[in-house]
């Protein structure tokens, strides 16, 4: 009995020391040196500062940036601690009055958009923190954002297209814009909005 709980101590420490210590140190120094960006985040900066990952949705709430899906995630929304979705269904009256609620918001915040709201801007994606909005969302939200920068319609039209990603390898997902970045965007050619959020 001895020599076998001697075994089972050795094997136990072996698989503790390949698999928690040496595989995970040597994939994480492989993606180091093979994608380094993607590593560590893909953290976005700005202004020399860190402003947020660009695989992490955040709440813009000012009219002059281009607002994301809403969120789930947490008491308060957009917080990657608490990344999940709502999980309420169509059957979910706390559901229709948020929806019907953020709809009514929508059309009040962007008067010059067409009349039908596009549906990921008042429906959540399963983690709460999709960073990522199709290109006719962003497209419905140019009016507004130019009118409260002062800038034509046509420039932040453009600041779109430009910021649109293509389907990856050209057949998976969707063409999609990522909002921190076009809003970066935003800042970069038009200048900080006073009272920026």
């Amino acid at each position: 009995m001895k020599k076998d709980l001697v075994v089972a101590v050795r094997m136990t420490m072996v698989t503790l020391v390949l698999t928690g210590l040496a595989y995970p140190l040597i994939v994480t120094a492989v993606a180091q040196v093979v994608f380094p960006w993607r590593a560590n985040g893909s953290v976005v900066s700005a202004d020399g500062r860190v402003v947020g990952s660009e695989l992490i949705g955040q709440g813009f709430k000012s009219p002059a940036y281009f607002q994301p899906r809403p969120s789930a995630a947490g008491a308060d929304g957009y917080d990657a601690a608490a990344s999940s979705g709502s999980n309420l269904g169509p059957t979910s009256r706390k559901l229709r009055d948020r929806v019907a609620a953020d709809v009514a918001r929508l059309r009040a915040e962007n008067p010059q958009a067409p009349a039908r709201v596009p549906v990921e801007l008042v429906t959540t994606s399963a983690s709460g923190l999709d960073p990522h909005l199709s290109p006719a969302a962003a497209q419905w939200q140019v009016a507004r954002v130019a009118g409260a920068r002062g800038v034509t319609v046509g420039d932040v039209r453009a600041l779109v297209d430009a910021r649109t990603e293509p389907r990856t390898f050209g057949l998976l997902g969707e063409p999609r814009v990522n909002v921190l970045r076009l809003n970066l965007d935003l800042d970069l050619r038009f200048g900080r909005p006073a009272g920026r959020s």
